[in-house]
């Protein structure tokens, strides 16, 4: 099963970086990072850095405390580029149901172990995630499935050991750590393993925010999104203990919130709600609903990668709670309650399919390229090696092994600099533009400032300054 998700994903991923419809964000980033790791040097993000000044690099632990993705640079000296971080998400996430069904066999027995199996490979939280080209969130499923099982199979070490591993992969997963010590807190033999959990979380989650980041010349409140709660953490927390009535209205405004919860827990059947496992997850999910600004309108989707931290937990809390279901429940009849409700989460597993990512896989025109292909290849080819090149954000990936690739954005009173070569889309809406015509208003300008065209089709356009570039040829 692990093998036929791996090659599932891998084949979703590459059918859309080789077909130019991945994006800059967060691909390039990633790549750019995980290359820096490669060469035994920081993960320095060009992309990120440009924001402030042209060509610069920024470090991606100024911007999330994400050191796990060191182990991926190794993977870089077979192949350097964007397409292998695409394949080590597929395998991270495919890999993550070996340990997922060792916990569910011994709690619900194998049948039930393979349905639930079948559900966490096809959900749409690790589809749509897959969707996403890459992101740090793609260790959490195996990391939390292997935690989970080591917890059930009562090796204390393990367990702080995964947890640890946990923090590694991005300073929010400390909530998750701090979450499942309160979930501990419920079971006597690990309530002093909960205690240091929910204290190393906190202490983590703090640490991670307020020292290590700045540290690598990050903004603890960069991502602060609770302008309606408070101007920092401290009241926001005085808000919400105050003024309790107010969680429920922002939990359900706006209504896509309490849409991706229903889809979160629903196909569970509401399972994991039976159990203490649930509060990983539940915390995790309250940092992304009680968000308020609309900077944060990506956390509530399902669309994305968020919801790759808390797929795996709640698969596992579902699991306790169908365990504890099972010993609740009176009568010879009753005790087979919970082999139905696996098989009625798998066939809803399967019924969701067709309405995320995964669906793709069985559509033909998912693998046509598209009336502009042609062009964007010649494009994307008159762009010398090592060069600096603005990009358009679907074709930047293709371009970032060889060249050191930005997002394409106009001259701002910031960064008025330029790079020496432009690669321009007039056709689709670029991340730094409100609009195609202020896309085209940007070319005219370079052009006018004495930039070459280079290449013109379909609607892209390449185009070098013959000042500061070698080759404009």
């Amino acid at each position: 099963m692990a093998v036929v998700a791996f090659l599932a994903y891998s084949l979703l991923g590459l059918v859309k970086f080789f077909t130019f419809r991945t994006g800059i964000y967060d691909l390039v980033i990633f790549d750019q990072g995980v290359r820096g790791y490669a060469g035994f040097g920081p993960p320095l993000s060009t992309v990120k850095g440009n924001w402030e000044q042209l060509g610069s690099a920024f470090s991606l632990l100024g911007d999330h405390f994400s050191p796990i993705l060191a182990v991926l640079a190794p993977l870089y000296w077979i192949h350097n580029g964007p397409e292998t971080l695409i394949v080590a998400q597929a395998a991270l996430l495919a890999l993550a149901v070996v340990p997922f069904w060792v916990y569910a066999r011994r709690a619900l027995g194998v049948t039930s172990a393979y349905l639930l199996a079948i559900a966490y490979v096809i959900s749409w939280p690790v589809a749509e995630t897959v969707n996403f080209h890459f992101h740090e969130y793609a260790f959490v499923p195996l990391i939390t499935a292997i935690l989970f099982e080591r917890l059930q199979a009562g090796r204390r070490w393990h367990v702080l050991a995964a947890a640890t591993a946990l923090l590694l992969v991005k300073e929010d997963l400390a909530l998750l750590v701090a979450g499942l010590g309160l979930g501990l807190l419920f079971l006597r033999e690990w309530r002093r393993t909960g205690v240091a959990m929910v204290l190393g979380g906190v202490g983590f989650f703090w640490l991670a925010g307020y020292v290590l980041v700045p540290a690598f010349g990050g903004d603890p409140r960069r991502y602060w999104y609770y302008s309606g709660w408070g101007d920092d953490v401290g009241e926001a927390v005085v808000h919400i203990v105050t003024r309790p009535q107010e969680i429920l209205h922002v939990l359900a405004t706006p209504g896509t919130k309490p849409v991706t919860l229903l889809l979160l827990f629903a196909p569970l059947l509401f399972l994991p709600l039976l159990s203490p496992y649930v509060l990983p997850a539940a915390v995790l999910l309250a940092e992304r609903m009680l968000a308020t600004d609309p900077g944060a309108a990506g956390w509530w989707g399902t669309r994305y990668h968020y919801n790759a931290a808390v797929v795996m937990a709640l698969f596992c809390a579902a699991v306790d709670g169908g365990a504890r279901l099972r010993r609740m429940v009176k009568g010879r009849r009753l005790r087979h309650v919970v082999w139905p409700w696996t098989a009625v989460v798998a066939v809803a597993a399967v019924g969701i399919v067709p309405f995320f990512a995964l669906g793709n896989l069985f559509s033909p025109s998912w693998y046509r390229t598209g009336p502009r292909f042609a062009a964007a290849q010649e494009a994307i080819r008159r762009i010398p090696d090592g060069v600096l090149v603005e990009a358009a954000s679907a074709l930047g990936p293709n371009m970032s092994a060889r060249a050191t690739v930005v997002a394409w954005a106009a001259k701002t009173a910031l960064r008025p600099e330029r790079a020496p070569w432009i690669l321009a889309d007039l056709n689709d809406r670029q991340p730094h533009f409100d609009s195609v015509q202020d896309q085209a208003a940007d070319v005219q300008l370079l052009r006018r400032r004495g930039y070459r065209e280079v290449f013109s089709r379909d609607r892209y356009v390449v185009l070098c300054d013959p000042s500061s570039a070698d080759r404009c040829g």
